[in-house]
């Protein structure tokens, strides 16, 4: 009755930290969903983490959790040919509005290939693929090409734009802001599968 009652309480806290991607996860376990803060503690094998909403969480890691260093960009380091990502809204055109852009550099090119659901912002979605078309001087809208299909994407003024490139765990210091994303087993416990990690100060925008 106790474990039952525990791992209740673990699920409703889960669903209050991380909404409605939580929620799909208690019903699925092993689905992937993204956790955003700011390291609090660092171990061998694990992360405590301080989440943006204000809760407290402890990640493990294996030897399989891949790490990256977030780094400043602008829109001058996209070029026809650029591998990038991008979270965003859709606008009342059909277009996509662009949360934020990452650049992946060459060795990473083919990550996440695809457009689909993110959890960044409601409605949101991600795609990933390589720049067919950049428009500078004309409101700032990337074409993305990916396997089976393609997007357009307007990037405002203000929204960051970062390097997403190969890095290691020297990278997961106290303070040090992360997007990283996880699996929730049965018993609640989180497994990171990636982390993009600021460098230098630099929060994750995605």
């Amino acid at each position: 009755m106790f474990r039952q009652l525990l791992r209740h309480t673990t699920t409703i806290a889960l669903i209050s930290l991380l909404g409605a991607t939580a929620v799909q996860a208690a019903e699925a376990p092993g689905m992937r969903m993204g956790v955003r803060g700011e390291i609090t503690g660092v171990s061998p094998d694990s992360l405590k983490v301080h989440v943006n909403s204000g809760e407290n969480v402890v990640i493990q890691l294996t030897p399989d959790t891949k790490v990256r260093a977030v780094t400043l960009a602008n829109i001058e380091d996209i070029k026809p040919g650029s591998y990038i990502g991008s979270a965003a809204i859709p606008q009342e055109d059909g277009t996509l509005k662009a949360l934020e852009v990452h650049v992946f550099p060459p060795e990473l090119a083919g990550s996440g290939d695809g457009h689909r659901p993110f959890d960044l912002a409601k409605g949101s979605s991600m795609t990933n693929g390589s720049v067919g078309d950049l428009v500078v001087s004309n409101g700032r809208v990337l074409t993305v090409n990916y396997k089976g299909g393609q997007q357009k994407i307007l990037v405002p003024e203000d929204v960051p734009i970062v390097n997403l490139t190969p890095g290691d765990r020297s990278l997961l210091k106290v303070g040090v802001k992360i997007v990283t994303f996880v699996t929730q087993s049965a018993d609640g416990t989180l497994t990171a599968q990636s982390i993009s990690a600021g460098k230098d100060g630099v929060k994750p925008p995605m």
